[in-house]
Parts: C-alpha cells; sequence; structure tokens
C-alpha cells in the first residue's frame, strides 16, 4: 500500500475548531477518492473529534490538545485523533451498546464509527488516547 500524502494538525479541545478541523481535511480530498468514502470519511473526523472534546477532555480546559493525524494510502484512508482523557474501553462498549432514546441529542458517535469504518480501535499509549478510524476504497473505486 502507497502512503500518498500525510497530514498533521493540533487544535484546542473545543467544539468551536470543528469547523477549522473540517476545512483542514478538505485539504487531502482527492478525485480517487468515492465521494460516499469521502463523506463518511468526514463524518467520522468529525464524531471522533467531538467525542474527544465531549468525553475525553471533560472538565479539561481548551488549551488542552487534540492531536490528529490523516494518512492517504491508495487503498485507504486512516484517521487518528489523539486525545488526553482517561482510558476508555471501545471494545467492551462495542460488546454492549446503549439504548439510546429516538428524541437524544447525542449518544450515536460510537455507533457511527463502527458503522463507517473498516477498522476501529481506541488505544492507551504514553498518557495519551489514539482513536484509529481505517475506511478501504480501492474496491468501490470500479463501482462508483
Amino acid at each position: 500500500m502507497k502512503l500518498i500524502k500525510k497530514i498533521s494538525v493540533q487544535v484546542s479541545s473545543d467544539l468551536k475548531a470543528l469547523d477549522g478541523v473540517l476545512s483542514w481535511f478538505e485539504g487531502l480530498n482527492q478525485p480517487d477518492i468515492p465521494k460516499k468514502v469521502w463523506l463518511q470519511c468526514q463524518l467520522a473526523l468529525a464524531e471522533g473529534f467531538t467525542n474527544a472534546v465531549r468525553h475525553a477532555h471533560k472538565g479539561k480546559t481548551s488549551d488542552v490538545p487534540i492531536d490528529i493525524e490523516v494518512n492517504l494510502f491508495s487503498e485507504c484512508l486512516e484517521i487518528r485523533i489523539w486525545d488526553q482523557g482517561p482510558p476508555f474501553d471501545l471494545e467492551a462498549r462495542l460488546k454492549k451498546p446503549e439504548e439510546i432514546s429516538k428524541n437524544a441529542t447525542g449518544g450515536r458517535g460510537i455507533a457511527i464509527l463502527q458503522k463507517i469504518a473498516d477498522y476501529l480501535s481506541y488505544t492507551r499509549t504514553d498518557n495519551r488516547n489514539c482513536l484509529l478510524v481505517v475506511k478501504h476504497y480501492s474496491s468501490l473505486l470500479a463501482s462508483d
């Protein structure tokens, strides 16, 4: 798999930074990426960033940074979002999903990430957590 482009950014832990994050991400868009996949990756990035701010950094000041890295390969796109929150067991959460009211204004982020990602993980390293979302698209190129 050939790495085409790698970009990274550090942003404040503030929901107001989301527009800037999505604008930054737009700089990676390539004609070879199917539009549906691109939109799914935008949504995954927005959900991952929002979860980091609302949950991992809950109670922390906005100057606690969130690091984001995106790697674009010839066959897939990888999004990594690092936060400095407490550890969280994503695997356990995926095995036991919460009941969410139809009228709830939140709580669907992990389910959305799980549906979008071909591979999803959340690991702890060096006092930080890394959300990894991998989305493959090479097999879709012929059909899109």
